[in-house]
C-alpha cells in the first residue's frame, strides 16, 4: 500500500476498506456481547490486527473492538477486572509503520505494539491472544502461484495479470495458491489464540455467479489494469513480455471456497459466517476516485515491475477506460461482496 498521506496514499483512498469497518462493526458488538468469555482472563487483554496497513482503518476497528469488550466486562459483573488492553498492529515489513505510530488516536483504550512479518507465518507467543481481527487482507497471496509464472505450464498466463477469464489451469493456480496461504494464516493464528479466543475475518469475495456483461467486481479492474498495461505495450512502452511476467499476487474468492477452507480446519468452530454488502465500494462509483483506490493499492507493485514513469499514463488511461464504460457507470451493477466470519479457538485437547 503506498504510505504517507498524500493524495496517492492508502490513507487518503482507503474508503472501499473503511466501508467494510462501518458494516461490520453491530456484527462485531454483537457477537463480542453473545460470545465472549471474559472470566479468568488475565490482564493485559491482548487484541491483534492483522494486515492493518497505515492504521486509518485499523484505529476505528480497534476502537469498536475495545469498547465492546469493555461493556462486556461490564455486563457480566466484572468491571473491577476490566484488563489494560494491548493491541498488536500487523503487516509485512515495508509498511509504512511511522504513519501508523504518528497517526494514533491519542484517546484510545490500548497500548500499541507494532508486529511486522507476513501473517502466513507465526508472529506470537503461543496461546498469548484473546482477540484476533483481519480485514481486506486475506485476498493477498504470500506469492504470485509458481505456475503461473513459469512459460512452459499449461497455467502461464499470456497478455493478462490475473486469472479472470484466463484457462481452468490459471484458475486452479490461483485457487490451490490461496487455499495454501489461508490455512497457513490459521493454523498461525490457532497457535497464538488462547482456548475460547474470538476471531473476526471480514474478507473480499465475488459471488459465486455473475455475469460479466451486465455487472462488475473488483476483478473486472484487474482485468481493465492488465489491459492498459497490454495498450503501453503496443505503444512501445514496454514489451508485452513484460506484460506477460506480472501477475497480481490477489485472489478474490467466493463464498463457497472459503468455507470450505475453514471446514478443514480442526482448530476453530465458526461461530457465524455470512455475506455482507460493503458501502465502501459505492463512494468509488467516479472513474477518478476508482482509480486512485487501484493506484494506491498496487502502485508499488507495478513501479517494481514496470518502473514509476509510466503509472501517470497508466491510471489515467485507466480512469478513461471507465469512464467510456456505461457498466461502471451505473453503481448498481458493482457485485462484490464482504464474508464476515467469527471464529472461536477450540480448546487444544479437542481437535
Amino acid at each position: 500500500m503506498n504510505g504517507g498521506d498524500g493524495p496517492n496514499s492508502y490513507a487518503q483512498n482507503s474508503s472501499y476498506q473503511r466501508g467494510a469497518v462501518d458494516v461490520a462493526k453491530p456484527i462485531i458488538e454483537a457477537e463480542i456481547s453473545r460470545k465472549l468469555d471474559v472470566k479468568h482472563r488475565s490482564s493485559p487483554f491482548r487484541i491483534a490486527d492483522f494486515g492493518c496497513s497505515t492504521g486509518h482503518n485499523s484505529f476505528a476497528a480497534m476502537k469498536i473492538i475495545t469498547e465492546a469488550i469493555k461493556r462486556k466486562f461490564k455486563t457480566d459483573g466484572q468491571t473491577s477486572h476490566i484488563p489494560d488492553f494491548q493491541v498488536f498492529f500487523n503487516d509485512k515489513v515495508t509498511n509504512d509503520f511511522n504513519t501508523l505510530f504518528s497517526s494514533l488516536p491519542p484517546k484510545r483504550l490500548y497500548y500499541a505494539t507494532g508486529i511486522p512479518g507476513s501473517f502466513h507465518g507465526r508472529l506470537l507467543p503461543k496461546s498469548s491472544l484473546h482477540f484476533g481481527y483481519s480485514s481486506c487482507s486475506l485476498n493477498w497471496l504470500s506469492k504470485v502461484p509458481k505456475e503461473v509464472a513459469d512459460n512452459a505450464s499449461p497455467a502461464w498466463i499470456r497478455g493478462k495479470i490475473h486469472c479472470f477469464g484466463a484457462r481452468r489451469e490459471v484458475l486452479e493456480a490461483y485457487s490451490n495458491q490461496y487455499a495454501k496461504d489461508v490455512e497457513a494464516f490459521l493454523d498461525a493464528r490457532a497457535e497464538e489464540l488462547v482456548a475460547g479466543g474470538l476471531m473476526a475475518l471480514i474478507v473480499p469475495a465475488v459471488p459465486a455467479f455473475w455475469n460479466p456483461n451486465t455487472a462488475y467486481t473488483s476483478i473486472t479492474d484487474f482485468d481493465i489494469l492488465g489491459s492498459c498495461l497490454m495498450d503501453l505495450a503496443e505503444k512501445g512502452r514496454f514489451s508485452k513480455a513484460k506484460v506477460d511476467s506480472f501477475n497480481l499476487p490477489v485472489h478474490i474468492t467466493i463464498p463457497q471456497e472459503f468455507r470450505a477452507i475453514l471446514e478443514r480446519s480442526d482448530n476453530y468452530t465458526i461461530e457465524r459466517m455470512e455475506i455482507i454488502d460493503n458501502p465502501g465500494k459505492r463512494t468509488l462509483t467516479v472513474p477518478t476516485d476508482r482509480a486512485s483506490f487501484f493506484r494506491a493499492v498496487f502502485e508499488q507493485l507495478l513501479i517494481n515491475h514496470f518502473g514509476s514513469e509510466i503509472i501517470e499514463e497508466l491510471f489515467h488511461q485507466y480512469a478513461n477506460k471507465l469512464a467510456a464504460s456505461s457498466l461502471f457507470l451505473e453503481p448498481k451493477n458493482e457485485k462484490s461482496v464482504l464474508i464476515f466470519v467469527l471464529l472461536k479457538r477450540k480448546p487444544y485437547d479437542q481437535k
